[in-house]
């Protein structure tokens, strides 16, 4: 994908969340099924991952350098990314340490959680067409706590990926 496909893409996940979120009623959004994230939580999740990775993309270049170093391979496409996201995943791979939200209270609110999550989603985007030109996402890597050492350009697949993800769950909770 282009830089332009990719924020294409991401607006794309990013509304179709938002949307999806905002449909559900307050007392639904905040109940915690036994063993799953509740919808909040799924939020929450994404607000603090879309932050983390956004600050790959903010971050002066030579920093970025220094802690990930330079790629000695192509990016791989989407689809490749995504297949190897799954099968982590399918290896035991879960959310850990900052990663795991928090319980969280319906008397937190849903309009500021749902606020806190188009607040992140709108700075990633920005970072990404402010800060990152088509060579850099190829040019630089950063350490994903699951996929291991990633470029920018791995990073925003993983960012749309992570999302639709957590879109998938979320949804087919409420079908059943």
């Amino acid at each position: 994908m282009t830089k332009n496909e990719i924020l294409t893409a991401a607006e794309k996940i990013f509304s179709a969340f938002t949307n999806y979120c905002n449909s559900i009623n307050e007392t639904d959004f905040f109940d915690k099924p036994t063993t799953k994230w509740s919808v909040a939580e799924n939020v929450q999740h994404l607000i603090i991952s879309t932050n983390t990775s956004t600050l790959a993309y903010t971050l002066p270049k030579f920093l970025v350098r220094w802690i990930g170093g330079k790629p000695n391979r192509n990016s791989k496409t989407y689809e490749e990314l995504v297949a190897k996201y799954k099968k982590k995943l399918a290896e035991g791979g879960a959310a850990s340490g900052r990663f795991v939200p928090k319980p969280i209270a319906i008397h937190y609110g849903k309009e500021r959680l749902m606020q806190n999550w188009i607040k992140a989603t709108t700075k990633h985007i920005a970072a990404i067409q402010k800060n990152s030109t088509e060579s850099d996402l190829n040019n630089y890597l950063i350490k994903h706590p699951l996929l291991g050492r990633i470029t920018l350009q791995e990073l925003c697949y993983f960012t749309i990926y992570h999302t639709e993800h957590h879109l998938n769950i979320i949804s087919s909770r409420a079908a059943t």
